[in-house]
């Protein structure tokens, strides 16, 4: 029988080696003579005269450098200058990982990638994300505050996606599946203040056709009955408003955002599917209609210097219960918390491995400190409520309802090469493990290029 205390130990030691790691890094440059980690004020260099002399002013106060802005920093001894930034066209590539205290399921590490590109042209728009499995890309043509937009987007897992229950995988219950969808639609933008590349209000209307396919593994039950391949048709509302001042790490300084995604969706063909203990009828899920929105907020503290924000979001969705099973619902991601314009509607849960629920409200609260122009740490608390997936019966998935909350620490730095290094430490009261609590350490590395 295993002792509890040495249960307790090995916990511990899961939390506390990274945690110690990150702290010691900290206290490192907090302990370098030239560096202003406390409220005292960096001293800022201007230019000025027509050949941009530097001048150092020590009497102004502080303010946290923004992005797109140039930036001219004295650090360890050396003049560092940062140059103008076009945020309208930018490319970047990201890497890194996700490793799990226990497993998460079978799971103990997870690689992650995604190639990102932004392009901006007088009357027209284009955005990428690409990462192979999952897909995203967007264009839009501009008729003054009338634009035309097509999307595309796909899920094409090419290995079995399995249901689990306790933390344990049910192989009687995978699956490969895939969607792939293509919108074309018309809507209204407006920019509003403070009047940068990303900040605007958008109302669209989409129509979208798409396909949905699933097959059986070699540990799918015989008992299993699988929806057939389909064609999808479907209408889109989608609006948007953002108002945020993101500062030189992109991340959000000041400001608000809110949104809201509303999906009607009919399935061609369809049929029951299911097992003879939970079946998922035609007539309840062959049409259905998703509703999901978001709203954040950034803040500065009264009496404390802008070096110390809080930001908080809330994110929401919900789906008829009858309607709703694996190929259509919600996913919760990990990951670096959401911050780019058309990312802020993604339901981030640290640690989270696209967890599948098919109703869910989210609660985000962070406290972030600006140790440097380009180093933050972040921390943060996320509570959620949800309808989260699970396997019922032998092996069908299904949905119940479930609570869970997550403590989590990360720290945002630039890094070499004009890259950006993202290190976050979360744990989870058992959400994510169906009652086991557990942890996390990510790591994403994003190269500018």
């Amino acid at each position: 029988m295993e002792r509890p205390d040495k249960k307790i130990s090995v916990e511990i030691g899961h939390i506390s080696i990274p945690i110690l790691l990150i702290i010691l890094w900290i206290l490192s440059l907090w302990s370098q003579p030239n560096l202003a980690f406390a409220d005292q004020e960096h001293p800022q260099a201007i230019r000025s005269g027509p050949d941009h002399p530097t001048v150092k002013k020590d009497d102004e106060k502080y303010h946290t450098p923004l992005a797109g802005e140039p930036l001219h920093l004295e650090f360890l001894g050396r003049s560092i200058d940062i140059p103008a930034r076009d945020r309208g066209n930018e490319s970047f590539l990201e890497m890194g990982g996700s490793f799990y205290f226990p497993d998460m399921t079978d799971s103990t590490t997870i690689p992650l990638f995604a190639l990102y590109i932004k392009r901006t042209w007088e009357r027209a728009r284009l955005r990428l994300v690409l990462s192979g499995i999952v897909n995203d890309g967007e264009a839009v043509r501009s008729f003054g505050k009338f634009e035309l937009i097509g999307r595309f987007e796909n899920y094409t897992n090419p290995f079995k996606e399995t249901g689990f229950r306790h933390n344990e995988e049910i192989k009687q219950s995978s699956v490969k599946w895939g969607t792939l969808s293509g919108f074309l639609g018309a809507g209204l933008r407006y920019p509003v203040s403070p009047y940068q590349v990303d900040n605007d209000l958008r109302l669209q209307l989409f129509s979208r056709v798409g396909y949905l396919y699933s097959k059986r593994t070699g540990d799918t039950d015989s008992d299993v009955k699988l929806p057939p391949d389909t064609i999808l048709y479907g209408i889109k509302l989608r609006g948007r408003y953002d108002g945020i001042r993101r500062n030189l790490m992109e991340l959000p300084h000041t400001g608000m955002a809110a949104g809201f995604d509303l999906d009607f969706v009919h399935r061609n063909k369809w049929a029951d599917h299911g097992n003879p203990y939970v079946r998922f009828r035609k007539g309840d899920s062959q049409d259905y209609f998703m509703l999901s929105g978001y709203a954040l907020g950034a803040f500065g503290i009264p009496g404390l210097s802008e070096k110390n924000r809080i930001l908080t979001s809330l994110h929401g969705g919900l789906i008829d219960k009858k309607g709703a099973d694996r190929y259509n619902a919600f996913r919760l991601s990990g990951g670096s918390f959401a911050q780019e314009a058309y990312d802020l509607c993604r339901p981030n849960y640290p640690g989270a491995l696209d967890t599948i629920v098919s109703e869910y409200l989210m609660v985000n609260l962070e406290y972030r400190r600006e140790l440097l122009p380009f180093l933050y740490l972040q921390l943060r608390g996320t509570f959620t409520w949800a309808d989260r997936s699970t396997v019922i019966g032998v092996n069908q998935i299904g949905f119940k309802g479930d609570s869970g909350q997550t403590a989590s620490m990360a720290v945002t730095s630039g890094f070499f090469w004009n890259s950006q290094l993202y290190i976050e430490y979360a744990w989870d009261t058992g959400f994510l493990r169906d009652g086991k609590p557990g942890s996390s350490l990510t790591f994403l590395w994003s190269k500018s290029f």
